[in-house]
């Protein structure tokens, strides 16, 4: 597999298809099995505690992982460096900064296991055509060969074997997950992901098991529209097996993923919305390729909209539509198929994830392109490939996607009861759930009628809250003739940088067209609204670009507000969610090139502002569903 490393990855210094290079160091259906049990009991929250894990990770299992990568790391292996333990990667002691909370692997469904037959140079795989092609590398060879398996086609060599070794790879990452799991400390899910892209445009998802038992994946070569996806979760429901699915990459499906229509082109109707909600209630807004929370072209009033934007597919130089493609204006489709069908398909909550391919699911600037680097190369990565990977200092470019242009892993932050399987997995599915972009910051978001400014001052106001509105990725009930409020709290990372602003974000329908309103509501230091522009001044700066220090001498530890819609129309329907906005830190490219003495890129931001988005809160007027 050295070889085969060696002569895939030479010349390419970032990741191909999309697959990212590199990362750094730095009620269930059956009880849980007894190696899961905790040692004592599992402490509960009455109003609930912010855990924070991912739910995208990818390890050897993947194809693109284990053939472009050269990873090694084992579902196992992720695990246990997501809940803090020390483990070998590439030779090395590698250690998460931080624990994270849960957990799910999501290796690629499609020929999972399979590729790691050429582990074995003496196997039928290995001296398959295919194996050859895999053996030869090259970019151009790996292209070959993610084509085929995107077009559905079998594998060469014994069907039955490759079966046989996909069964078994499965039920190790079963196995995995179940042993690896401490109620109350480290929650594990059963996953996978299915990976459709019918001509490039990504349509994947992982698909979130509750339980501790699952049935082998439907997969991409079973079908490639996500409504037989949906159709398979209804019908394994039936059986006992709990799931959704949840969409990922939706800034890179050309406008398919949140499209008006079905995938063979038909007006979306009210049995298609009725399945999808069903079995899709999040999407994955932010990850390691790219935010898609919406884009500058849909977004033109939205001063932050250009963050981490990656708008291309996933194959090639070729651009992506972004109507239909970003989570913000699918909330706006949303309200107007439910105007049209009575059905809103896409009443979606918001998480984040990593989709790193490493094994290692890091989400800091500091951790993120460290020794995981050595995927490069076999060892930590040199100055040379460091200046390819970054676009600088002269290096050649490098085939496939800018690595520069990639994002640490996000997470998603959850409001639950406990750290368990179930109490993680009912607030997926009641999307009682955030995505932030990296950090820790936690934020809740509530809607009611009656609150006041005066709530915030009761020691107790989140069980007040709770008691007397919904919270994030509710719908809220219309009152006769009154504005709903909103609370806000968001409280920063302890190990981040401070807080900049609380924004509300409203989406609805006016004249037939999709509307949007960004609300600044709440902020650090003593700016005020313009009242030209309706604009926050700027936070400023503490980044020290020549040692990539910052102070948190500006911004706040926390902030907090209630809020009413001063638009407000209790006749027409909305959507609002929340997004917090961190103080400008340094970039992980910047961390990276001032490592290595390197000139800082030039074409993404030397900083950014490290953020939340919540999922929303929807109301909808008196008389209509």
């Amino acid at each position: 597999m050295k070889l085969i490393r060696k002569r895939l990855l030479g010349g390419i210094a970032t990741a191909a298809l999309g697959y990212h290079i590199v990362i750094g160091f730095g009620a269930a259906n059956a009880a849980a099995p007894a190696a899961a049990r905790p040692n004592g009991p599992v402490q509960h929250f009455a109003d609930k505690q912010a855990f924070f894990g991912d739910l995208h990770l990818h390890t050897t299992n993947s194809f693109d992982a284990y053939v472009l990568m050269g990873t090694k790391t084992t579902p196992d292996e992720a695990y246990k460096f997501a809940r803090g333990d020390t483990i070998n990667y590439l030779g090395q002691p590698v250690r998460r900064s931080e624990p994270l909370d849960f957990l799910a692997v999501t290796d690629h469904s499609e020929n999972i296991g399979v590729f790691n037959q050429l582990d074995d140079p003496t196997s039928e795989f290995s001296l398959s055509e295919l194996g050859k092609l895999a053996r030869e590398g090259g970019y151009a060879n790996f292209r070959k060969i993610v084509d085929l398996m995107a077009s559905g086609t079998p594998l060469p060599g014994n069907a039955e074997r490759n079966k046989a070794v996909s069964a078994s790879t499965w039920q190790r990452s079963i196995d995995a997950a179940n042993a690896n799991y401490q109620p109350g400390k480290f929650t594990t899910f059963i996953a996978y992901e299915w990976t459709s892209m019918p001509s490039g445009q990504n349509l994947h998802r992982n698909v979130i098991f509750r339980g501790n038992t699952a049935p082998a994946p439907y997969t991409s070569a079973d079908s490639r529209d996500p409504q037989d996806l949906w159709t398979w979760l209804s019908q394994i429901r039936g059986q006992g097996f709990e799931a959704l699915a949840i969409p990922h990459n939706a800034n890179a499906s050309n406008g398919l993923m949140y499209d008006w229509t079905t995938l063979d082109g038909r007006p979306i109707d009210e049995a298609f919305a009725q399945l999808r909600a069903a079995n899709e209630p999040l999407s994955e807004v932010a990850q390691n390729k790219g935010s898609s929370e919406t884009h500058p072209a849909l977004s033109g009033n939205d001063e932050f909209a250009n963050y981490e934007i990656f708008d291309k597919l996933l194959i090639g130089n070729v651009p992506s539509k972004p109507g239909g493609s970003y989570w913000r204006d699918a909330l706006g489709r949303g309200l107007a198929l439910q105007n049209r069908i009575g059905v809103n398909p896409y009443k979606d909550g918001a998480i984040g994830g990593s989709d790193l391919h490493s094994g290692l699911s890091v989400s800091s600037a500091q951790e993120y392109g460290g020794i995981a680097a050595a995927n490069l190369g076999g060892g930590k990565q040199t100055k040379e490939q460091t200046a390819q990977t970054l676009g600088v200092g002269g290096q050649p470019a490098a085939a496939g996607i800018n690595a520069v242009v990639l994002s640490p892993g996000n997470l998603t932050g959850v409001w639950a009861e406990a750290n368990t399987r179930e109490a993680i997995y009912a607030a997926f599915r009641r999307k009682e759930t955030f995505a932030t972009s990296g950090s820790k910051l936690r934020v809740r978001f509530f809607g009611g009628y009656g609150f006041s400014p005066a709530l915030l001052r009761n020691p107790n106001w989140i069980h007040s809250a709770y008691a007397q509105g919904v919270p994030m990725g509710s719908d809220l009930p219309a009152a006769k003739g009154r504005a709903p409020n909103f609370v806000v709290q968001a409280v920063k990372d302890p190990n981040g940088g401070n807080l900049d602003r609380v924004q509300v974000i409203k989406v609805w329908v006016e004249g037939g067209k999709q509307q949007e309103r960004i609300f600044d509501v709440a902020w650090g230091g003593n700016r005020k609204i313009d009242p030209r522009s309706g604009k926050l001044a700027p936070i400023g700066s503490t980044v020290d670009l020549k040692t990539g220090a910052y102070a948190n001498t500006i911004g706040a530890a926390q902030l907090a507000t209630v809020w009413t819609d001063p638009s407000f129309k209790a006749d027409q329907a909305a959507v609002y969610y929340v997004r917090v906005l961190e103080i400008p830190t340094p970039r992980w490219s910047t961390l990276r090139a001032l490592e290595f003495g390197l000139p800082l890129p030039a074409n993404v931001p030397p900083t950014l502002q490290q953020r939340a988005w919540t999922s929303p809160i929807w109301y909808t007027p008196l008389g209509r569903t």
